[in-house]
């Protein structure tokens, strides 16, 4: 299966703001909605953002609603999400994938899990 490639974490102060990318090619990226998802250590994998496959539609948990954005370039198959106002428990390891939100948001997936990109927030 084809995996996405995320990047931009890093360790900020709460407070602060941080721009994830995923680089998903090998699929047909414009006809995907794509998903965000987050999973912190001892925790199930969570969903946290989604937009649809022209991107005009998205949806937010709400635990993040308010203070993330997410947005796509389908010229660039990437996905962005844009994380401000970080708290200590938006520490995880976040994840992309290709999916289906006629189903609810955690899925069917269309890619392999990748390697994430983590996000550390202290206090």
């Amino acid at each position: 299966q084809v995996q996405p490639v995320e990047s931009g974490g890093g360790l900020v102060q709460t407070g602060g703001s941080l721009r994830l990318s995923c680089a998903a090619s090998g699929r047909t990226f414009s006809s995907y909605d794509m998903g965000w998802y987050r999973q912190a250590p001892g925790k199930e994998r969570e969903f946290v953002a989604a937009i649809s496959w022209s991107g005009g539609s998205t949806d937010y948990a709400d635990y993040v609603k308010g203070r993330f954005t997410i947005s796509r370039d389908n010229a660039k198959n990437t996905v962005y999400l844009q994380m401000n106002s970080l708290k200590p428990e938006d520490t995880a390891i976040y994840y992309c994938n290709w999916f289906s939100s006629d189903y609810g948001r955690m899925g069917p997936f269309f890619g392999s899990w990748g390697q994430g990109t983590q996000v550390t927030v202290s206090s």
